[in-house]
């Protein structure tokens, strides 16, 4: 699977990404968003038990609205999703939206967006709102390609070990009806109750290259560890979790294609962590084509069941990267261990 120049979700053409965060001795929190200020034909599937979401019904294959102008991933648990609003006033400010009358500016933003369970990570009433929003709408570029403790990620805990922000991209195959070099990537924050790390060897459940096997002293030390839910304060009593992510690709799909990909996405989500999709979990992947190299066949067409499962199997490979790639990224906050400060010798 070879990726794109940055490895990065904006490596998916008319894709860009923006954070904002806080993160001092009173937060550990943030919103991330994923712009496609010219519309991009969007999806979304739910997986886990205790979702928070906004703005997902629009995108069942059969409604109206046909595209969306950003998506956002935010922490705050139900309070985050007014992040979304900030996102909104940004896009609206320049124009962009459907377009609901004849003055350009009669625009409504679609802006889909999921939230994870971070509160606990900050002082109780500390949680993004618009403003956060707003701010990582305004910071978006074609370039970011951050990860680890920012945005959405900032407060989040990936099993026993500090989550974070993850990002990968992928080049597809050679497809009817692509233009060469059509590219698919992904952004997920990662705030799982299940883990991203095998207790019993100390390496992702999905492997990724230039990592060797931990000390058994490490091992031994993070197995007795491994059923505790850390926070920054101590052991955390209550659920802290949720999986949220983008999938973007540069193919023109449809709803249903779309919905189709992020349907198969959710399988990486499942490779890398475990378990996955808990009841206490809010899995959601949202899946996003902004056709700038061309169409896969239409259904129906010949070769159009073979062109869509292979663009399938490199969503759940990227998103599966990604990831991985949040918690090796992640660095300790306060009483939460990363995975580079529970096994250092990994990187050895």
């Amino acid at each position: 699977m070879a990726a794109g120049a940055a490895d990065s979700i904006v490596d998916v053409a008319g894709v860009q990404v923006g954070h904002h965060q806080r993160l001092d001795d009173a937060w550990a929190t943030g919103s991330s968003a994923v712009l496609v200020p010219d519309g991009a034909t969007a999806a979304v599937d739910v997986r886990g038990g205790g979702p928070g979401t906004r703005e997902t019904d629009v995108l069942e294959p059969s409604h109206l609205v046909q595209q969306a102008h950003a998506v956002l991933l935010s922490g705050g648990s139900a309070y985050g999703l007014a992040a979304a609003d900030g996102v909104m006033r940004w896009l609206a400010e320049r124009g962009h939206g459907m377009q609901v009358g004849e003055s350009p500016e009669h625009v409504v933003p679609v802006v889909p967006a999921a939230v994870l369970f971070d509160l606990p990570m900050s002082d109780w009433g500390n949680r993004p709102d618009a403003e956060f929003g707003y701010r990582a709408a305004a910071a978006a570029s074609a370039t970011e390609t951050r990860q680890g403790n920012i945005g959405a990620g900032t407060g989040a805990v990936a099993g026993p070990l500090k989550g974070g922000i993850g990002t990968a991209s992928a080049q597809l195959p050679e497809l009817p009806g692509a233009q060469a070099g059509a590219r698919i990537g992904a952004l997920v924050a990662v705030n799982s109750a299940g883990a991203v790390v095998d207790p019993d060897t100390g390496l992702p459940w999905y492997p990724l290259d230039g990592l060797r096997r931990p000390d058994d002293a490490e091992i031994a030390a993070a197995r007795a560890h491994a059923d505790q839910r850390p926070g920054r304060r101590g052991p955390i009593g209550r659920p802290l979790n949720t999986t949220i992510g983008v999938l973007a690709t540069d193919l023109g799909l449809s709803k249903p294609q779309c919905r189709r990909m992020a349907v198969a996405a959710q399988d990486g989500l499942a490779r890398a962590i475990r378990p996955a999709h808990a009841l206490t979990d809010g899995d959601t992947l949202f899946a996003l084509a902004t056709g700038r190299r061309g169409d896969l066949p239409a259904p129906g067409a010949p070769g159009w069941a073979g062109a869509l499962d292979a663009v399938c199997a490199v969503a759940a490979d990227v998103v599966a990267t990604a990831i991985v790639r949040a918690v090796l990224a992640a660095e300790p906050v306060d009483e939460v261990m990363s995975y580079t400060s529970r096994y250092p010798s990994a990187w050895e």
